[in-house]
């Protein structure tokens, strides 16, 4: 084995800013140990030279539901009297049912191999399909959260996972029926999250964190212990006010819109993350800033399912964290989650450069966007998912991917606007290599896995389209 790994490409961003003629030093257990030269390597190191690329820190995904990318595609034709958000929960609702613990370990893995194509080196993955298809607890309660952490294994992508807390349909009402997979009473809830705790807290690249679903989903009370818990051990995420009615509920709860209330009981922490959080009023921004908690925005998802505009601008004028997630997996593509951010608020305001901090003197951060994006996509989503990387700083994980300085979409890049390039013009054609702690998993964009993977997917989509009526998942 040799004692050291040095990636050498044509650029190379670390530090901050761009780098040619240096190659990244990788350590025998996955951690950069600096820049260097070819010729100032130390002695024995293996060279892989990645001629006509440029390397930059993984992607992180700060927010996926896996087994929601069995039917995209399928839910976006209007049904009748209107679709929303509401209405599209029944197509998720048939997907969830459908899966099989097989199943879902198949279609992870299909969903996680195309994450790593994206340049995804990390993922959170909000799970929470617990029981089987009648609501049933299995013999082994964390036998489908196993599943998808199995399937991120088995194609080397570096994984948290966020078991989701879901102990009723909403306030004053009655169990729902495409729920039955998401229920767990809260004590079963919590026994479950710490042995899966305890079971990985050795596995390379695993983790485990809390993720009460929303306030309409776990009441005030059992919130409250699941953030006591999580405090100091592990990420708290979970979705908030990504809808109207939503707010309209807790306030007809609680008196109060839900962050608010989180904020009132303590909730809101440097380890929270909020994910949408799209209809917040500016005292609940402030709140959030003031905690230093972190919002997940999925542009993607929110306007695929017409949610509103997440005010990034809001947000970056108090200086709030932002990352991004994939969520639905309407399309996996986190680079394209950074620019449609700012894309939407040019249409909201019909001007350009809305996030260009540069030119603003009263935001908490002044960063060119290019940089604050890409920061947004990596170090703040890994810093999200309470995870090392996102960087290639010394003694950080070497989580990296390359680009094709020669595909079509980013031919003429320079290193000037080598980010700006990467966050704004990039498509996932450039994405050629990706490792996770020093190791490619992705070689000049083939996976050693790949032929399986794919054809196993097909397999289980084929069965799922045959399962429903013609037009029924459509």
């Amino acid at each position: 084995m040799p004692s050291h790994t040095l990636y050498l490409p044509e650029m190379l961003y670390a530090d901050g800013r761009v780098h040619t003629g240096l190659g990244l030093l990788v350590s025998p257990t996955g951690v950069v140990e600096g820049l260097a030269a070819k010729e100032s390597a130390p002695p024995g190191t293996e060279l892989t030279l990645l001629s006509g690329k440029a390397l930059l820190p993984g992607l992180a995904n700060a927010h996926s539901h896996t087994f929601q990318r069995l039917f995209r595609g399928r839910a976006e034709g209007r049904a009748a009297g209107g679709d929303t958000f509401w209405t599209w929960r029944e197509q998720m609702y048939r997907a969830a049912a459908f899966v099989s613990p097989e199943d879902l370990y198949e279609v992870a893995r299909a969903t996680f191999f195309e994450m790593i194509c994206a340049g995804i080196t990390a993922v959170g993955e909000f799970h929470y399909l617990h029981r089987d298809p009648e609501g049933r607890a299995y013999s082994e309660p964390n036998l489908l959260g196993e599943q998808v952490i199995a399937a991120a294994r088995s194609v080397g992508l570096r994984i948290r996972l966020l078991r989701s807390a879901y102990f009723r349909a909403g306030f004053e009402r009655p169990p729902h029926l495409g729920q039955q997979r998401f229920y767990e009473s809260p004590d079963e809830y919590l026994r479950n999250l710490e042995d899966l705790v305890a079971k990985h807290r050795a596995t390379e690249n695993v983790t485990v964190g809390a993720a009460p679903h929303s306030i309409r989903a776990v009441p005030l009370d059992e919130l409250r212990k699941i953030a006591e818990i999580a405090r100091g051990r592990m990420p708290l995420h979970m979705h908030i006010s990504e809808q109207v009615g939503e707010n309209a509920a807790c306030e007809a709860e609680y008196g109060a819109t839900p962050v608010r209330l989180l904020a009132d009981h303590g909730i809101l922490s440097a380890g929270t993350t909020l994910v949408h959080a799209i209809h917040l009023t500016a005292a609940e921004y402030k709140a959030v800033a003031a905690a230093g908690t972190t919002i997940c925005s999925c542009p993607t998802t929110e306007r695929n399912l017409g949610d509103g505009i997440f005010p990034a601008d809001s947000a970056a004028r108090l200086g709030i964290p932002v990352v991004f997630g994939t969520d639905s997996q309407a399309q996996i593509d986190i680079l394209e989650d950074a620019r449609q951010m700012e894309y939407h608020l040019r249409l909201r305001d019909q001007q350009r450069g809305i996030l260009d901090a540069s030119a603003r003197e009263d935001w908490a951060s002044r960063e060119p966007i290019g940089g604050s994006l890409f920061r947004s996509a990596t170090a703040s989503g890994y810093s999200a998912l309470g995870l090392d990387g996102g960087t290639l700083a010394v003694g950080q994980p070497a989580d990296f991917f390359t680009v094709d300085l020669n595909d079509l979409s980013v031919l003429g890049t320079d290193a000037e606007s080598l980010l700006s390039q990467a966050v704004f013009a990039l498509a996932k054609s450039a994405i050629r290599d990706v490792a996770v702690q020093g190791r490619l998993i992705l070689e000049d964009g083939r996976h050693t896995h790949e032929d399986e993977i794919r054809s196993r997917y097909v397999a289980v989509q084929r069965r799922y389209q045959n399962t429903f009526a013609p037009g029924e998942i459509q």
